[in-house]
């Protein structure tokens, strides 16, 4: 399951930079980028405190329950004015 763009999406409809969010997660700006271009992979810990840390609690939900997920990025962009 690809989970990059959701969490781009959500980390940039919470107004946070990558480097803001790897601080609030504990983790290094480069494991962020990786984990938003699916290049590493996202572990539940990782997932939950993202969701914790944008206010994206269903988003998340949504896209487990098997939204469609760029439906899902598209809503979210038409939010931030994208």
């Amino acid at each position: 399951m690809k989970f990059g763009a959701i969490l781009q999406a959500c980390r940039e409809r919470a107004g946070l930079s990558q480097e803001e969010i790897a601080e609030k997660l504990h983790r290094s700006r480069s494991c962020i980028s990786k984990l938003e271009n699916d290049k590493k992979a996202l572990d539940a810990q990782t997932l939950i405190e993202w969701a914790k840390a944008t206010q994206a609690n269903e988003v998340v939900v949504a896209f487990l329950y098997g939204m469609d997920g760029l439906g899902m990025i598209q809503n979210i962009m038409s939010l931030l004015g994208g």
